[in-house]
């Protein structure tokens, strides 16, 4: 019969409304039954499960364009999501579990807040290494607050003609105005570092200019969040327009074992010595460590195998190591 952590499982990605990953436990649940001999359940449960997969595709084709899709020119310079995204999905420290919970909160009463004659924060500044969870962050916000998530398209804002980005920012701008969202600039220096890009130095400090102008101007209801790797070299006159700063580190020991259990739960029941593989994984970044544990789940499947080693995880950990190392150099 059904492990105990197949059930658990299960019930974990019920209770966050998650089908996908409900439907892939499910999957191993009826690999778990075959290799127990119950072919007849394993039958039945492969049946359900293409059956409910059948379902959804079916439900999503009749789902309607989301209120606010970009249209025109803003196509281009926007793409949108509606993310399902929630905090409880995400490891954090409880400093900065604070600031986001303080965020949501103020937003969630944000008539309250206005009719006192103030603001709720929601101008945020996200700092910190590549895969520390900042456009999580914009996801999770989004998927709280059940807004959209618009994406804005650095490759397609910036361009190499006079006044030509900065148009296109006021657009941005107008949109954030008219249709409440929340509008994530990712790799934010390329806008608010006075780094000269290959084309015309001129253009990028008139576009800077231009964005501390429109974001010191706008009241609107959105939110915006811009993210940077490097915030070392963002003009210093950007961080006092945002309402809050917030830095993301690389995960400690406890966090490092947190993602490992929570990723590899249905197949690390044999592994004990968690403290070994958390020295082990130390440097890599949350995203880093969740690829490795997929990595070591997918050869296990692919394999055949119900369980996987410390020495399976410890091998994917260190491909990871290696692979960040070379990034860097």
């Amino acid at each position: 019969m059904a492990s105990g952590e197949h059930l658990k499982a299960l019930l974990r990605s019920h209770i966050k409304g998650d089908d996908s990953h409900f439907l892939a436990v499910a999957m191993q649940l009826a690999a778990h039954e075959a290799k127990q001999g119950h072919g007849k359940l394993a039958d039945d449960l492969r049946a359900l499960i293409d059956s409910a997969k059948s379902r959804s595709k079916q439900l999503a084709n009749r789902q309607p364009v989301p209120i606010g899709q970009p249209k025109g020119e803003l196509s281009s310079l926007l793409s949108v999501a509606l993310p399902h995204t929630r905090f409880s999905e995400m490891i954090l420290d409880d400093g900065t579990h604070q600031r986001l919970a303080r965020i949501i909160n103020e937003q969630r009463n944000f008539e309250k807040i206005r009719a006192h004659g103030l603001s709720p924060r929601r101008k945020l500044l996200l700092v910190g290494p590549p895969g520390t969870g900042k456009t999580m962050t914009a996801s999770a916000l989004a998927g709280e607050l059940g807004i959209p998530l618009y994406i804005v398209r650095l490759d397609s804002l910036i361009t190499k003609f006079m006044g030509e980005t900065a148009a296109k920012l006021r657009q941005i701008f107008d949109a954030i105005r008219d249709t409440r969202g929340i509008y994530f600039f990712d790799e934010f220096d390329a806008i608010g570092s006075q780094r000269g890009l290959a084309n015309d130095v001129g253009e990028i400090r008139r576009v800077l200019n231009s964005f501390l102008q429109m974001i010191e101007q706008d009241q609107s209801n959105s939110l915006i969040i811009a993210a940077t790797n490097h915030p070392e070299i963002l003009d210093y006159a950007l961080f006092r327009r945002f309402d809050d700063v917030i830095e993301y580190g690389l995960p400690n020991h406890e966090q490092i074992k947190a993602v490992l259990k929570n990723r590899l739960v249905n197949f690390a029941k044999p592994i004990k010595r968690w403290d070994s593989l958390c020295k082990v994984a130390e440097g890599l970044s949350y995203a880093e460590l969740s690829r490795a544990a997929d990595d070591t789940i997918k050869d296990a499947i692919i394999h055949d195998r119900a369980s996987i080693s410390a020495e399976d995880v410890v091998k994917n950990l260190e491909e990871r190591k290696a692979f960040h190392g070379r990034q860097r150099s």
